[in-house]
């Protein structure tokens, strides 16, 4: 595998305390090269919210080690977390898609793309140009100054990830991304996901329950009971 893009060593999470302890993940290691698509799956109350959250520094982990790009970003045994901005963390080094777009209702779709660069210190003509970027990128770029109210579902989820890669992440976590999406639509989902990995390098984690979208995966973690387990996955062509 090359560099890793993200790496996480022994990470577990314990809600509570005592008899009421709950292991939540246990020692669950786990590294994404840059520009791969891997598939994390499980049943209900596997772990995968909680992994996920750990990965976008959502909540703390309570052992354990992860590195993005190299770079260690939480270590158990040096204090916790090594950046005191978990914001900037966030906004500059992990994108989010989820089932859901979220998009901002009032900003059109090339400003709900901008305004990520823009917050993160970005003069307006540069985030603006990086916005149009993606969009040409996406296929979305017509609709670049139309109200979100006027995309359909498809193209809502194109620009949420643009949004996700508007400040080139190394990493993208994506949430159940074509859960609301038939057949069709999520499989064209993932040929964008696919797409994007390959153009910018990035490492993109893909949560789902799809079982239409499980076969395009050539690498998969399997979470069950807290812990994570490597299988080879099909990486039927798209």
């Amino acid at each position: 595998m090359d560099k890793p893009a993200i790496r996480i060593e022994g990470i577990s999470k314990r809600y509570g305390s005592g008899d009421t302890a709950v292991d939540a993940l246990k020692n669950v290691d786990m590294q994404v090269a840059p520009g791969e698509v891997i598939g994390l799956i499980g049943p209900s109350g596997s772990g995968k919210s909680t992994l996920l959250k750990c990965l976008g520094a959502v909540i703390e982990p309570s052992a354990g080690r992860m590195a993005i790009g190299g770079e260690t970003i939480y270590d158990s045994e040096k204090g916790g977390w090594q950046t005191r901005d978990l914001r900037a963390l966030r906004r500059d080094r992990i994108g989010f898609v989820f089932q859901a777009p979220y998009l901002i209702p009032f900003l059109d779709a090339g400003d709900n793309v901008a305004l990520l660069p823009m917050l993160a210190g970005k003069p307006d003509a540069q985030a603006r140009a990086r916005a149009q970027e993606l969009l040409v990128a996406l296929d979305v770029a017509h609709r670049a100054r139309a109200a979100v109210s006027q995309l359909s579902g498809g193209e809502q989820q194109r620009v949420s990830i643009a949004r996700a890669l508007a400040n080139q992440p190394p990493v993208i976590l994506a949430d159940e991304p074509t859960a609301p999406l038939d057949g069709e639509r999520g499989l064209a989902v993932m040929r964008i996901l696919g797409r994007m990995a390959q153009q910018f390098q990035t490492a993109i984690i893909v949560v789902t329950h799809d079982d239409k979208i499980i076969p395009t995966f050539r690498r998969i973690y399997r979470i069950r009971d807290g812990r994570t387990y490597e299988e080879q996955g099909e990486g039927r062509a798209l």
